[in-house]
């Protein structure tokens, strides 16, 4: 699914690197529409949440549980998860998928994720 545009109180999760260089993929859309910030890598900047998905698989690990543990403390936000780290990074979906084991009903996970 192509997330082109959000809701009030909607959050695009996507994959950066610790640097914060938005430049391809779902990093550029969430830099040109959803309020995320070239050098920021990490974190909840405008309607999109940056994951350094490039900085090795621990990383990435660590990466997501903090990123599951907001989304817990934010029930009031929608979290529209791409899939983090099968792009550029190159994992699979079977490798990142269990790292979004538990999370809540307001995170939305990627069809092959779930």
């Amino acid at each position: 699914m192509m997330i082109t545009q959000l809701e009030p109180g909607e959050v695009f999760v996507f994959g950066s690197n610790a640097a914060g260089w938005h430049a391809g993929g779902a990093a550029a859309t969430a830099l040109e529409r959803f309020g995320a910030i070239w050098g920021e890598g990490h974190g909840l900047h405008g309607q999109s949440y940056a994951i350094d998905t490039m900085s090795g698989f621990e990383t990435l690990a660590a990466e997501a549980a903090a990123f599951l543990g907001f989304a817990a403390e934010h029930p009031e936000l929608r979290f529209l998860v791409t899939e983090v780290g099968c792009g550029i990074a190159g994992y699979s979906p079977a490798e990142v998928a269990p790292l979004f084991r538990g999370a809540g009903a307001n995170v939305v996970l990627p069809e092959r994720f779930r």
